[in-house]
């Protein structure tokens, strides 16, 4: 394991909460935060060619309307703060891909706010969070 955090950013509130709290923490342990933003994506398709080619261009419009308006910022924050950092922008189920994520870097821990910008569904499925916190091999700390 390296010494390494993932923290989720999704534009909320709960985000950035949880953001400025990682990155308090990698201050004071010298950790290096991967930032990740996962846009949320079925992996079903039936679509025909035509449909295919114009999801995968509201596919790219989506990660680069992430970039800008959630991870840029964040990044620009974290190198304020002298932060060592990496950013992730992907689709796909936000706990799955996290955690795949986290595997992949081998972080220690990840950081997640307790609400994001989807509160009528978590209500209804279940959040990022209590998933993350049901099925993570590393612990998870939620932001209030």
């Amino acid at each position: 394991m390296s010494n390494s955090v993932l923290v989720a950013v999704d534009g909320s509130d709960g985000g950035t909460r949880a953001l400025r709290y990682a990155s308090e923490r990698a201050k004071l342990n010298g950790a290096k935060l991967i930032v990740a933003y996962v846009i949320e994506w079925s992996p079903y398709s039936f679509n025909t060619p035509e449909e295919n080619a114009e999801r995968h261009m509201r596919r790219e419009q989506e990660i680069e309307r992430a970039e800008a308006s959630v991870v840029e910022p964040a990044a620009a924050f974290l190198k304020a703060e002298d932060i060592e950092h990496e950013t992730v922008v992907t689709h796909g189920q936000p706990p799955e891909t996290l955690l795949k994520l986290a595997n992949k870097h081998g972080v220690q821990q990840i950081v997640v706010g307790r609400r994001g910008q989807s509160a009528i569904k978590n209500l209804l499925f279940g959040s990022v969070a209590g998933n993350l916190i049901q099925t993570s091999p590393v612990p998870v700390v939620v932001v209030p």
